[in-house]
């Protein structure tokens, strides 16, 4: 029989891994914008979530690590 929660955990896990790759992707590309050009208001905003969403997921994560032990 298949463990459906384990599945549907290492669903979610690759899903977060996907969504960290397209997100620092497109960190990078804004900040080559950044430096050819001035980011216009939304890009501006984007570039500012980006970094504070893998501030948050790195706090977030390193307290469930933490939590664990």
């Amino acid at each position: 029989m298949i463990n459906l929660v384990g599945l549907l955990e290492n669903i979610h896990e690759a899903s977060v891994l996907l969504l960290l790759l397209c997100s620092f992707f497109y960190y990078r590309h804004l900040k080559k914008i950044k430096r050819e050009r001035k980011l216009s208001f939304f890009e501006y905003s984007m570039f500012i979530i980006t970094q504070l969403a893998y501030l948050l997921w790195a706090g977030s994560y390193l307290l469930l690590i933490l939590d664990k032990n």
